[in-house]
């Protein structure tokens, strides 16, 4: 190396620092390559997909190899570089610290840092390209690797490690999904993901919270005249009917109205009946999240359920139509179950009735009140004051002004709200 010119020298040196730098390239973009990106690209056939998902499946013989390529290019600029110095420095102290100062300056700046900026911006891009050189060459080193991992597996073993072949991706939690969807919101349509973050929540709400309240149950009461109940099968809203004697507390069971329809509009239906083709009542506990309720609906092929607490009291009745509204949203056209809570008023004040679900609010109007405790506007109110409040009366609650228009039976039955322009705009 003594006879050579130092251009050929400076040739080798930058030819060696350009390898370095694909080392770096190459471990970046390996590294922070999206695993579950990785997977669909090889579900469509990419073949530096599938190289690249290879390569891996043995992530210690990758990394062996890279390190082992990049740590003898960079030992061997070292050693051009030292020998550039001493031939037109001298041997003193003073050119190998210049020497060391130089060779380290140009791999951190053209084989380290820039390299890896470039591999973690774009590591799909590169990693797929660069597997077609890995590849062969991991199998023109496996000897070398294979003898160099003997003493890492000895060091792993001394430390009471285990090696992984595989870094894999590791397992998404709900919160981390919800993270990826809201993440991919320039790839996903606005309803889609809307959809996919609802699915996702239903885990963390439970039939309590979309349920209808028993005092807005609607049923037949066995007890009526039959020309009323002619008349309530004749007008309802729903298929599925609650059967029950004089109070929904002493539940029959569930009656399809499509099946009495036509004994009801002639005039021939009678009690016994209804009872003869009545389905027994389904019963769901309260406290159930609604994701297990809709598989539970979907094994017993029941449409709807009756609420029960711990005692055995009826609170409440919840349908499939109910959880699917979770997902996909309200359905369009109004019945008495999903009336209209709110008459928007001027200056961005909007009345609401006092039984609105608390979710509703939040839906309809972009409000962000807690839903950790009281189920609608009532009984949050009811909560913050701890008393009947009188009409007139005002306080704040999570930031939005409330005044309490109309009180009766010992609850709010209308409030007042104040929202912003922004969140008007939503109802």
């Amino acid at each position: 190396m003594d006879d050579t010119p130092a251009v050929v020298l400076i040739g080798i040196l930058a030819v060696l620092l350009v390898l370095s730098g694909f080392f770096s390239l190459s471990e970046t973009s390996m590294m922070a390559l999206n695993r579950i990106r990785l997977k669909h690209l090889v579900a469509q056939g990419h073949r530096g997909a599938r190289k690249t998902a290879d390569l891996l499946a043995q992530t210690d013989r990758l990394l062996s190899v890279l390190l082992l390529g990049n740590n003898f290019i960079n030992a061997a600029a070292a050693a051009i570089v030292t020998v550039l110095m001493v031939r037109y420095i001298g041997k003193g102290e003073v050119a190998i610290t210049l020497g060391t100062i130089l060779v380290t300056l140009a791999i951190l700046v053209f084989s380290e840092i820039t390299p890896k900026i470039i591999g973690a911006a774009y590591p799909e891009k590169i990693a797929l390209r660069v597997s077609y050189v890995l590849v062969p060459l991991l199998k023109l080193c496996t000897p070398i690797i294979w003898f160099v991992n003997l003493f890492v597996k000895g060091l792993l073993w001394l430390g009471g490690m285990r090696s992984r072949p595989e870094i894999a991706a590791p397992a998404l939690n709900l919160d981390e999904l919800r993270i990826l969807v809201l993440e991919g919101g320039h790839f996903i349509p606005q309803k889609h993901q809307n959809i996919l973050l609802n699915l996702l929540g239903l885990q963390n709400i439970t039939v309590d919270d979309v349920m209808t309240p028993r005092s807005q149950i609607e049923g037949i009461d066995l007890e009526s005249p039959m020309e009323q109940i002619r008349e309530q099968l004749a007008t309802s809203h729903h298929t599925l009917q609650l059967l029950f004697r004089n109070t929904p507390d002493e539940v029959l069971g569930v009656v399809h109205v499509r099946k009495v329809f036509n004994q009801a509009q002639s005039g021939e239906l009678t009690r016994d009946t209804l009872t003869a083709i009545m389905q027994p009542a389904y019963f769901i506990p309260s406290g159930t999240f609604l994701l297990t309720q809709l598989q539970n609906f979907q094994e017993t092929r029941h449409k709807a359920g009756l609420v029960v607490d711990e005692y055995g009291e009826l609170e409440g009745w919840v349908t499939v139509d109910d959880i699917l509204e979770e997902i996909v949203g309200e359905f369009s056209g109004q019945t008495p179950h999903h009336q209209d809570y709110f008459t928007r008023e001027k200056d961005g004040k909007v009345l609401v009735e006092g039984a609105c679900p608390l979710r509703d609010l939040n839906r309809k109007l972009g409000t962000l009140f807690r839903v950790d405790g009281p189920r609608t506007l009532n009984g949050l109110i009811l909560e913050m004051l701890e008393d009947i409040p009188q009409p007139g009366t005002a306080l704040k609650i999570d930031g939005y002004p409330v005044e309490i228009v109309q009180t009766q039976d010992r609850m709010v039955r209308v409030a007042r709200i104040t929202i912003d322009g922004d969140e008007q705009g939503r109802i």
